[in-house]
């Protein structure tokens, strides 16, 4: 669902701080907290029905090769590899890294949205501020997103209005949960199929597998092509990858079957 991301979409900030983690003595950097991973796209893109991984659902990632994943879903427990950048980071619940203004949109547009439903995220037209995403209507015929710029001043306090300043982030949508001042009051935060909104627990990192750059010469159409998941952790050619050459392949074929039915 939707167009997949640019190649110079910058990544998260790992030196960004989380301000708004209560019951802490001083700021935490993003590296050194529990996120819940979230899915941007529906994955791999194979046609209708044919998705192992939909858009918005939470992930569990089983190892990171770098720029894929390897992920089962906690809505469906399907496994698939996905590219890290189709993906974002989801912190306390409703602070989003590494998500667009389009994808926070299509996220609060999901089903299980109502009225009120925010996300907190990173700006793309403020770099190191914040914009508040809230869902304004609960009718999809009707339904729209309402985005307030979040800035901070010199004393590293927040604002929206600025006669109205917050020490952290976690008190701003305490007071705009039951206040006015917004399109509405702020519900529950945007629905994560598969997490029923619950906190993520912490526990042991995925597994990292770093593997060589890859020589094109030493590689056969077998290590692409074989179906047998024996040696797999040995070859030259990662699963992520096979899965991308054949969801390539895929979709040219089917493209090439389309132009055939149009000129006859």
């Amino acid at each position: 669902m939707g167009s997949r991301p640019s190649k110079d979409r910058r990544g998260p900030n790992a030196h960004a701080v989380l301000l708004d983690t209560e019951d802490s003595n001083g700021p935490l950097t993003m590296e050194s907290i529990r996120y819940v991973l979230v899915s941007l796209y529906d994955y791999p893109s194979r046609g209708p029905g044919d998705c192992a991984i939909r858009v918005g659902e939470r992930l569990n990632i089983l190892s990171d090769e770098g720029e894929w994943f390897k992920v089962s879903s906690s809505a469906t427990g399907n496994e698939s590899y996905i590219p890290s950048n189709y993906t974002a980071k989801l912190y306390n619940r409703w602070q989003f890294v590494g998500l667009s203004k389009r994808k926070s949109e299509e996220l609060l547009m999901l089903p299980h949205n109502q009225p009120g439903s925010f996300l907190i995220r990173e700006s793309e037209t403020f770099p190191g501020n914040y914009t508040l995403s809230v869902r304004k209507s609960g009718s999809q015929e009707r339904a729209s997103v309402k985005h307030y710029r979040i800035s901070c001043i010199d004393n590293g306090w927040f604002y929206i209005s600025p006669g109205l300043t917050f020490r952290t982030l976690s008190d701003m949508i305490a007071h705009y949960s039951v206040s006015d001042g917004l399109c509405c009051t702020l519900g529950e935060p945007c629905f994560i199929i598969g997490s029923n909104n619950v906190p993520v627990v912490n526990g042991a990192p995925p597994v990292a597998v770093k593997r060589p750059t890859i020589n094109w010469k030493d590689v056969d159409s077998s290590m692409i092509f074989s179906q047998t998941k024996e040696g797999a952790e040995d070859s030259l050619v990662s699963e992520g990858l096979k899965e991308a050459i054949n969801s390539y392949l895929y979709m040219t074929e089917k493209c090439e079957d389309c132009c055939q039915l149009w000129e006859t």
